[in-house]
């Protein structure tokens, strides 16, 4: 992945999780512009911010790096209702998505 696949990644994810840049920012404790200068190629994070970054996702490194994987909030929310389905109703949810990805 090269810092612009990295940034527009990170700006795709942030913009799913419905919140600004600056939002962002603040809330993992950053100065309001780290998030907009990492979405810009004016920086980027060390290894533990990208840390902090999954965190406030909600996801994990590897979902963050993980391009196919287009919507990983998304697919964390479908999973943690499957976990509470039965196995007929989670056969009826694998149709489901198989007749989705026709």
């Amino acid at each position: 992945m090269t810092e612009k696949d990295f940034s527009l990644r990170l700006a795709k994810l942030r913009e799913e999780k419905g919140v600004s840049a600056r939002d962002m920012s603040l809330s993992m404790g950053q100065n309001p512009g780290y998030i907009n200068n990492i979405e810009n190629g004016k920086s980027m994070p060390s290894l533990s911010g990208i840390f902090y970054i999954c965190e406030y996702l909600g996801i994990t490194p590897k979902d963050f790096f993980d391009v196919e994987s287009t919507s990983p909030t998304k697919a964390y929310e479908l999973y943690d209702i499957a976990k509470r389905l039965s196995s007929d109703q989670l056969d009826h949810l694998i149709a489901l998505a198989k007749g989705l990805q026709k």
